[in-house]
């Protein structure tokens, strides 16, 4: 009797056909397709937003330095002489490259801080334009 019941109930489990599978298959690859290319346009934008966040960081914690010490770092001081004033470690920025401080600044600025974005050089656009203290993410 259960060996009847157990025959009949593994004959009425059907599994996918591979029609089935290929077209389920099909079907996540065009929404990957379609969905992937936004998704990651926005990581970049997310990733500038990080690296703007940070130089405001740093310019916050060059402001308490300059109120302690009646300066601001020297460009050879780098920013290693905020560590003071940082919580954590001094981050590199959301590409993995150092930021880039020179005091005093161009232009008559007191201090420059740049990110060169994704490619770690001068200049660029998109993912690759760089970041600045002295002005705001566009």
């Amino acid at each position: 009797m259960i060996e009847r019941l157990l025959k009949l109930a593994l004959k009425s489990e059907r599994g996918f056909t591979l029609i089935e599978l290929l077209v389920v298959m099909v079907i996540l690859g065009l929404l990957a397709a379609l969905v992937g290319p936004k998704l990651f346009g926005h990581v970049d934008k997310a990733r500038q937003k990080d690296a703007a966040a940070q130089i405001a960081m740093f310019g916050e914690a060059l402001d308490l330095y300059r109120l302690e010490k009646h300066r601001y770092p020297t460009t050879e001081e780098s920013l290693n002489a905020l560590k003071p004033y940082l919580k954590k470690d001094l981050p590199k920025d959301p590409w993995g490259h150092e930021y880039v401080y020179r005091s005093p600044g161009e232009d008559e600025r007191d201090y420059d801080i740049v990110s060169y974005g994704a490619d770690g050089t001068p200049g660029g656009d998109g993912n690759n334009s760089d970041i600045v203290s002295w002005k705001n993410l566009e």
